[in-house]
């Protein structure tokens, strides 16, 4: 527990806002959600030592971490750096906003994201690294290459009426147009 703090102080400021990918878990009445969150620089911005904000780009558009904040503002972030085990954890609680100011700080190309979760920090503290380096996660080779694509989940779950060989060749192109 003495690895507990309220608020970020220093070290984590720096270790949060060198992470460019976290997960962020939510619950709701249909139960709880984990959500991958990724940028192309920090994840998340410090408003102040108790508060983050994190845009909510474009994703699968199911939004059920943004539906289950609404009913349930208790969040959760696991915050990641590329070649470190250790991982970064957030409690708190959130809120969304649409605030044209707070959207527009994270301009990408002269897109915004359409709204931006706010987090008011309960607690921050570091995770055992253990389960990583049990994974290997970071040292390891590129095992996605022998799994199904996504197109073939797809596929396999919608009886081939979407998907497929065609649903993977575009996606690339797609993602481009449409990351921000």
């Amino acid at each position: 527990m003495r690895k507990v703090v309220h608020q970020l102080t220093p070290l984590y400021r720096q270790w949060i806002l060198a992470s460019r990918l976290c997960v962020l878990s939510t619950v709701g009445p249909d139960g709880v959600d984990g959500s991958p969150r990724g940028d192309d620089g920090p994840v998340v911005a410090e408003l102040d030592a108790s508060t983050l904000a994190m845009p909510d780009w474009r994703g699968n558009n199911r939004l059920d971490s943004l539906r289950n904040i609404v009913r349930d503002p208790r969040v959760s972030l696991m915050f990641f750096v590329p070649g470190s085990n250790n991982v970064v954890r957030v409690n708190g609680s959130a809120r969304i906003t649409a605030n044209e100011r707070l959207r527009h700080q994270f301009e990408k190309g002269g897109k915004f994201p359409a709204t931006v979760i706010v987090i008011n920090i309960a607690e921050i503290y570091s995770q055992c690294a253990r389960a990583l380096m049990r994974a290997h996660f970071w040292t390891s080779g590129d095992e996605s290459r022998s799994l199904p694509s996504i197109g073939q989940l797809l596929s396999e779950v919608s009886q081939g009426e979407e998907g497929g060989a065609q649903y993977d060749g575009e996606w690339a192109a797609r993602a481009a147009k449409t990351m921000w």
